[in-house]
């Protein structure tokens, strides 16, 4: 877990001092397997101007196995469960995983996947919401069968995230 720590002290200060367009990310309370970050809405998307902000939380045995990544903003979105964590192949462990023959090991977890290639991964999920195997029914159903009321839902959550 020491080597964990030093992998994530050394992503933290890339970021810091590379900073990428789209987001940031911070230490929650001083500890370095919990990360605090908040995602700019993509431009040109439902969500541009939106402001996301979201939990990551890293296992001792990272970068073997993947953070978990939860929103703390309200977000409406077929790839993020109800209670905000987001679900993309990227953050699933690595092998096969039976309920989900679809997903492609190389599209999972691995560990030269670094905070700043999830990151950019959760930045592309928004820009095109993947409603094939969706973490969220409801929104998914809501876009397939009325995008004009998905695309208010979503504005809601951005406007809602501007006033946090």
């Amino acid at each position: 877990s020491s080597q964990a720590a030093l992998l994530l002290m050394k992503q933290l200060n890339e970021l810091k001092k590379n900073p990428v367009e789209g987001f940031s990310a911070g230490l929650e309370d001083e500890d370095i397997f919990k990360w605090s970050v908040m995602i700019m809405g993509p431009p040109d998307t439902l969500y541009e101007n939106g402001i996301f902000y979201a939990n990551m939380n890293f296992p001792k045995d990272y970068p073997v196995n993947p953070p978990t990544m939860q929103f703390v903003t309200d977000i409406w979105h077929p790839n993020v469960y109800a209670d905000g964590r987001v679900c993309i192949s990227i953050l699933h462990p690595p092998g096969d995983d039976p309920l989900n023959p679809q997903e492609r090991s190389e599209e999972k977890w691995s560990p030269v996947q670094t905070v700043e290639s999830i990151l950019i991964s959760v930045i592309s999920m928004l820009s095109s919401p993947n409603d094939d195997s969706p973490a969220n029914v409801d929104a998914a159903k809501e876009l397939r069968e009325n995008p004009e009321s998905f695309k208010k839902t979503v504005k809601r959550c951005v406007r809602r995230s501007q006033e946090m």
